[in-house]
């Protein structure tokens, strides 16, 4: 018998019905991904009972050499994968790893701008609900109404005006390829720093199937799950160290601190305690299975089904943000379908098929009910799928959209959805 059924059965049982469901249903959310059994392993591991605040080597408490292993391995791993001189593999999250950047590069009120949520961005990029937005003067640029493209035109008008410190390049739900230079252009000409939030792309650029940020961006931030499968968590990044702008000096010798030091000190102490060691653990299994020839393959089905995907939808008269797609996700603009984001979710939901709500550039609706729906290909691609099975799957999408308060049909898509995640497990 299960330890945890034992102790806990309630959360025993609740864990096997994410499992079944995980299992059962299709996963279409971009931001989604399985790790291995590996990953698992690791982030369930003895780890979880260290506490190591501090770094590698100047750790607060003792016991720490094991975990300082693990920690190194995961920095080393990091940073031959992005070929970048910095990590710091401690950030609990994406949005926590945003968070550092902006400890450490600004100050309360400093001006910062980034992709508009509505058009694509993201809430750790100025939204006014987030701490971006409450602790920082946030300005916003857009896509273009024509063709979805990131507007430039825009983005130098007003980084003109507001002379950000900070310009954040990197979306949520842009599905075109981040043009890091034309990005560091503007930067430069206003005299601010280029923070390439990559999140999404994480996974494309360690592949080598995005542009890199890092010949452009000051500093770089990503999450460690979506494309590339790792446990959830984050990471900081930067192509080259550099002595820091502010003057900030080291207490005893004098010397001008390097911006490494400001960062990890901006994620511990500055917003974190201590790490979690098993997560971090796991960082470093998932780098080491990116690092391997066979996630390049992966990460080529990935543009694939999402492109076929794009196809499919287009080909069935669904309008497509952009056109089309450069990454791992489309985002479809129901508003010629008579229906909302927010119903398009629910009727997949009910039919087993897990996307979510988005909004589109301009939408005349709420966040909370949206004019389109986000998919992406990440976690289909993991499971094995591919063009045949994404053609598939855009066909009972399509069924469901139009019949979305038919029972009968929704159950019937819910029982063809079933049979396909059944020839393609999650794990052995």
């Amino acid at each position: 018998m299960s330890q945890l059924k034992k102790e806990d059965n309630e959360i025993f049982n609740i864990i096997n019905s994410e499992f079944d469901r995980q299992t059962d249903f299709l996963e279409l959310i971009a931001s989604e991904n399985f790790t291995s059994k590996a990953v698992l392993e690791a982030a369930g591991s003895v780890l979880t009972n260290k506490y190591a605040e501090g770094y590698p080597g100047k750790r607060y408490y003792g016991g720490c050499i094991h975990v300082d292993e693990a920690e190194n391995l995961a920095i080393d791993r990091a940073k031959e994968l992005f070929k970048a001189e910095y990590a710091n593999v401690q950030p609990h999250s994406g949005s926590s790893a945003n968070m550092g950047v902006f400890l450490g590069m600004l100050n309360p009120g400093d001006c910062i701008m980034g992709l508009d949520l509505s058009h694509g961005g993201h809430l750790t990029h100025g939204s006014k609900v987030s701490f971006s937005g409450k602790l920082y003067n946030a300005a916003t640029f857009h896509v273009k109404k024509e063709d979805g493209l990131i507007d430039f035109d825009d983005l130098l008008k007003k980084a003109r005006k507001h002379k950000p410190k900070i310009i954040i390049c990197g979306a949520s739900a842009y599905p075109r390829t981040v043009e890091f230079q034309r990005f560091r252009e503007i930067a430069d000409e206003v005299g601010a720093f280029l923070h390439g939030d990559i999140c999404h792309n994480s996974g494309l650029i360690a592949a080598e199937m995005h542009p890199s940020p890092f010949p452009y961006c000051h500093v770089v931030s990503t999450s460690t799950h979506k494309t590339l499968r790792g446990p959830r968590g984050g990471i900081i990044l930067m192509g080259e160290d550099f002595e820091n702008p502010y003057g900030i000096v080291a207490p005893k010798s004098g010397r001008t601190k390097m911006m490494s030091e400001i960062l990890d000190g901006a994620v511990m102490p500055g917003i974190q305690g201590g790490p979690l060691m098993h997560i971090i653990a796991a960082k470093a299994v998932a780098f080491k299975e990116a690092l391997s020839p066979d996630f390049k393959v992966y990460i080529k089905q990935v543009l694939d089904n999402a492109k076929c995907f794009a196809e499919e939808f287009k080909n069935r008269g669904y309008n497509l943000i952009s056109g089309g797609t450069d990454t791992h996700l489309v985002l479809l603009d129901l508003q010629n379908k008579s229906i909302s984001g927010k119903q398009a979710e629910h009727a997949l939901d009910e039919a087993g098929i897990t996307v979510n709500k988005n909004m589109v550039p301009f939408d005349p609706k709420s966040p909370f009910v949206t004019s389109g729906i986000r998919v992406g290909s990440p976690a289909l691609t993991t499971r094995g799928m591919g063009i045949n099975e994404v053609k598939k799957v855009v066909e009972l999408i399509d069924k469901v959209v139009v019949n979305s308060e038919d029972k009968s049909i929704i159950d019937s898509v819910k029982s063809e959805v079933k049979e396909l995640c059944k020839s393609f497990p999650i794990y052995d």
